[in-house]
């Protein structure tokens, strides 16, 4: 008798309780996944700006680095006689200039992605099929690939150059100055006649003394490839000082 209305009232409370439980799982629950999206944003940001300005931040590094170390070499080495005509994978060997965009950067030999490229320098074209010529070659194209975003983003800008302004080369004899010609502003990666002695497209149409630059295109993919390409137009020993293209 005296007991029996506590049995329904047990009941109600344990539904109580069990929704109060699965309540309490629904907030640790929630919580949870919003604290892995909070994690995951943060890691992201850290990642985009590791990639966005701390990769500059390195390749700024190790570009001035070889920076001084071509021109340790060339310090050291004996002045005049033949330019090198061949260098290790990796080896800075030249100093490229653009005036109009403010780039300063170092030339390495081949196009290698870990040791040139995301090192900040601008990678020479000289291996295998994509070998090209060198400035000093009496016939040829010397073309050159950089990153267009990130690792120090040496052709971030290139699209903006205009036919007839500088680009120049530095090596250690010489100073090479090239005016720019024609840019092709998306072509796909496996084009390969663009770094052409006479390359497709440019508006070249007989062997002469060229240079040509790659990027990734659009900006922040590796889609397509952006080509600027140019004429040399004056060759000027280092003893005479800087070309006018430098001076001023």
């Amino acid at each position: 008798g005296a007991g029996s209305p506590a049995a329904p009232l047990s009941r109600v409370e344990a539904r109580r309780a069990a929704r109060a439980a699965k309540e309490s799982v629904g907030v640790v629950a929630s919580r949870v996944v919003g604290e892995l999206f909070i994690t995951f944003g943060v890691v992201m940001l850290l990642f985009v700006t590791y990639q966005l300005w701390w990769t500059n931040v390195l390749a700024g590094q190790e570009t001035d680095r070889a920076k001084a170390q071509i021109e340790d070499t060339w310090a050291k080495g004996e002045q005049g006689g033949a330019e090198p005509d061949a260098f290790e994978p990796g080896q800075g060997f030249a100093i490229m200039y653009i005036p109009k965009l403010d780039v300063v950067v170092p030339i390495a030999e081949g196009t290698n992605k870990t040791k040139v490229l995301d090192k900040g320098m601008v990678g020479h074209y000289g291996e295998g099929g994509l070998k090209t010529a060198m400035p000093s070659d009496k016939q040829g194209n010397f073309a050159v690939a950089g990153h267009r975003n990130t690792h120090g983003e040496p052709f971030r800008y290139v699209n903006r150059l205009k036919p007839g302004d500088p680009i120049v080369v530095e090596t250690r004899n010489t100073y090479y100055t090239y005016e720019m010609a024609s840019i092709l502003p998306q072509t796909s990666p496996s084009n390969v006649s663009v770094i052409d002695p006479v390359p497709k497209a440019s508006g070249f149409t007989k062997p002469g003394r060229y240079i040509t630059l790659t990027t990734c295109t659009p900006e922040f993919t590796s889609t397509y490839r952006m080509i600027v390409w140019g004429k040399l137009v004056d060759e000027r020993p280092r003893s005479k000082g800087k070309p006018p293209a430098l001076v001023g």
